[in-house]
């Protein structure tokens, strides 16, 4: 069966896209099971130019193909921040309270239409030798809610309110989520390719 490393060590962000993957006849890992893997430096300036880096660079020490997955918080009232920062928007990284803290502080006189943001998703495919075969974008828009609802997903998911449900991520369910996150959304235009491509190599 096919192998295909998810090139990221978070745990959350592998389940989902684990799921999102379902029927698929591929075994999908992720980085903790490559603990000589190393690390990656993100300093493309853009999600896209970060997940392709990611997916390249990791593929070629693994040998493996590689899924690599990029994605954040924008707010254009604070210029777009967090961004490709967003994981370690107040300093240390994939700490999801500080990071949530920060933001309702920078957030904190900003009403209205000014606490709207959406999530970005990036995918890239690399194949075994690096070369990046696929790219797909998923975006879920929303806004900020003034103080955290539910306790469910990760990141800035108890702050970004849904206005279809107008709950936060962190109050919906997981498979309402799965249904219409920034990352199910890429992953569905990515899925097919990952089924041409991975499963018949």
């Amino acid at each position: 069966m096919p192998n295909l490393v998810v090139g990221s060590r978070n745990k959350k962000k592998r389940n989902e896209i684990v799921e999102l993957l379902a029927g698929l006849p591929i075994e999908v890992s992720d980085l903790s099971a490559y603990p000589d893997a190393g690390e990656v430096v993100e300093d493309g300036g853009s999600f896209v130019a970060n997940c392709r880096k990611k997916a390249s660079e990791y593929a070629v020490r693994l040998g493996v193909w590689v899924l690599a997955d990029d994605s954040g918080l924008v707010v254009p009232a604070l210029g777009g921040a967090p961004g490709v920062d967003s994981a370690l928007y107040a300093g240390t990284h994939g700490d999801d309270e500080a990071n949530n803290d920060k933001l309702l502080r920078e957030m904190a006189t900003l009403e209205g239409e000014r606490r709207a943001a959406h999530y970005v998703c990036i995918l890239a495919l690399s194949d075994p030798f690096g070369n990046i075969v696929a790219v797909s974008e998923g975006r879920c828009g929303g806004y900020i809610a003034s103080e955290r609802g539910g306790v469910g997903g990760f990141g800035y998911d108890p702050l970004f309110v849904v206005p279809e449900y107008h709950r936060t991520f962190g109050e919906l369910s997981p498979r309402v989520k799965q249904a219409i996150s920034h990352r199910a959304r890429a992953l569905s235009t990515m899925r097919p390719r990952i089924a041409h491509l991975v499963c018949s190599s």
